[in-house]
């Protein structure tokens, strides 16, 4: 029946994920409108549960995935190419790291690069540090890097290499299932892969929703300190629409015109901007602390990669930091999918270095430039941020405080909102792109378009159904929903290490890697095959010796008995 109704709409898709991903998407937004304080009871006890027991999981779990990475990058598989031997990158370095930031973190660099480092400013994690001092400065930078550095792309880049491993050396479909094909085989097209599917599209779909609402937000803040408009539901849903018609756009134009145009601009005006901040801020300032964070950073990493709170159990990480890898991990398989989708051809050693090294170093620019910035003025007195931001906890309006104290503020403010529409407006189109993939499985052959535009649309719908109908509870309600829905996911990270790993032991007599000198496995047989050679020639020897020696006494027999 579902097979009859795909083809009467003219889809090219499996029936079975995309009707059922949407009936329940349907489901659920209409019950968490109609039952929103049930749903959101429900949920936060859930989550409180999740970051209060839990945290330490998911605190050594993210850890436990970077060092896999960085192991797997320099290990004896880091030579393998996705894609075959053959296969070279379709896209430049630059066009690359474009939309790296496109999936992935471009819109929470927007939101946060002045928010989070002046919320721990004014409220330390750890509390023995005075608030709005030194010590308080160089802690907030460290905990903000930790938070959006190597651990978040690290969440980012293992389900990425997952997919471009299974998708581009093993031919399986564009589908989180196809992950786990060494653990579960053929039934990854069975109803158990149907269902991890289905899951992932969901998560995906409200986890833009997430993003959608508090980019909205950011939106307003920023059109309200412009020209005054007013902070309402009516205002938010227009913008919705209008974020939502210019991803539609995008996603007509397809990948290569519409994101990637959408990427290397976006992110060439946001550089613009950070050099904006650089130079007409505390230039000299700013370049020192730049380093100074980049050293804070790299001594701080190790410590919180294992920092749980445990003494001062404050409920700070469970608010912070474990809602961060929750929320994080529900988006990598869209992030991974569409990193995988680009990545075709690069080595895994590239591809790790790229995906986690690259973004990180910016990130340490971005925040190091907007985050010092905004603690140097607030330290010098030129601006009470904690008073607007953390005081009245204005966080969407952080970043339009912040650039009220430069030159130019109004023009800078309204590039800043066209960046954030932009970053947000690639995020759903990679999203759509992403769903649509989870639905087909298959590049071959393009799917129709008004497939995707139906996903950029029922992201749009979703959130924009969830702010007019409830506000910003639906939100927070959805907010709690993916920390729970997290879970699952980060249980299946630990499961793609072991898949990914299996099946390159598998994989790895058929690949064409690097010379085989470079193999241990391979040096030891070359060893025991040269010492079997070598016992062999000393055999032959020993046998030719004895020969010798025995045709030597026989020749002497022979003319001992002619003498007689």
């Amino acid at each position: 029946m579902l097979e009859r109704l795909a083809r009467r709409l003219g889809l090219r898709t499996d029936p079975v994920i995309f009707f059922t991903s949407a009936a329940l998407t349907f489901v659920f937004v209409v019950t968490a409108i109609g039952l929103t304080d049930q749903v959101d009871s429900v949920f936060r006890a859930a989550s409180d549960w999740l970051k209060s027991s839990l945290g330490w999981f998911y605190i050594l779990g993210v850890t436990t995935f970077l060092v896999f990475l960085l192991w797997i990058a320099l290990s004896r598989y880091g030579h393998i190419r996705l894609g075959g031997q053959e296969a070279r990158p379709e896209y430049s370095n630059r066009a690359w790291f474009g939309m790296l930031f496109a999936a992935g973190i471009g819109t929470i660099l927007m939101f946060w690069g002045v928010a989070e480092p002046i919320s721990h400013f004014a409220n330390p994690p750890q509390t023995d540090v005075e608030p709005e001092s030194v010590e308080a400065a160089q802690m907030a930078m460290g905990y903000s890097l930790y938070h959006f550095g190597l651990h978040t792309w690290t969440i980012f880049c293992l389900p990425a290499l997952s997919f471009a491993y299974f998708v581009h050396r093993r031919g399986l479909p564009f589908r989180v299932s196809s992950i786990l094909h060494p653990l579960l085989g053929e039934r990854i097209h069975g109803p158990v892969g149907r269902a991890i599917d289905i899951t992932a599209v969901m998560g995906t779909l409200f986890g833009v929703a997430v993003s959608i609402g508090l980019g909205t937000m950011q939106i307003n803040s920023g059109l309200a300190d412009l020209f005054d408009v007013p902070e309402n539901r009516l205002v938010q849903i227009l913008i919705i629409t209008v974020v939502t018609l210019i991803a539609t756009g995008s996603v007509v134009a397809g990948l290569d015109r519409g994101i990637k145009r959408l990427s290397n601009f976006n992110i060439s005006i946001a550089i613009a901007l950070m050099l904006f901040v650089l130079v007409t801020g505390s230039t000299l300032f700013l370049l020192r602390g730049v380093i100074e964070t980049t050293g804070t950073y790299l001594s701080w990493l190790v410590p919180l990669s294992f920092w749980n709170d445990t003494f001062g159990d404050t409920g700070w990480q469970g608010s912070w930091t474990v809602f961060y890898w929750a929320w994080t991990i529900t988006w990598s398989p869209f992030v991974g999918i569409f990193i995988a989708r680009i990545s075709k051809g690069r080595t895994i050693r590239e591809f790790v270095t790229g995906v986690l090294m690259l973004p990180t170093a910016f990130t340490v620019v971005w925040f190091s430039v907007f985050g010092l910035s905004a603690i140097n003025l607030q330290m010098e007195g030129e601006a009470d941020l904690v008073a607007e931001v953390v005081d009245q906890g204005d966080i969407p309006g952080a970043l339009f405080a912040f650039l009220n104290n430069f030159p130019l503020s109004t023009f800078v403010a309204a590039v800043s909102v066209f960046i954030v529409v932009i970053f947000f407006t690639t995020s759903s189109d990679s999203a759509s792109l992403v769903v649509d993939l989870l639905c087909v499985g298959k590049t071959e052959q393009a799917s129709p378009t008004r497939q995707r535009v139906f996903w950029a649309i029922t992201e749009g719908v979703v959130a924009g159904t969830l702010i007019a109908a409830t506000g910003t509870g639906g939100l927070t309600a959805l907010e709690q929903v993916i920390t729970v829905v997290g879970l699952p996911f980060f249980v299946l990270g630990f499961l793609m290490m072991f898949s990914l790993l299996r099946a390159l032991r598998q994989d790895f007599p058929q690949l064409g890697g690097p010379p085989p000198g470079m193999f241990r496995a391979e040096l030891a047989d070359r060893r025991r095959a040269v010492t079997r050679r070598a016992n062999r020639a000393r055999r032959k020897a020993v046998q030719v010796r004895r020969g010798i020696g025995r045709r030597e006494e026989t020749g002497a027999s022979e003319d001992d008995g002619g003498e007689r």
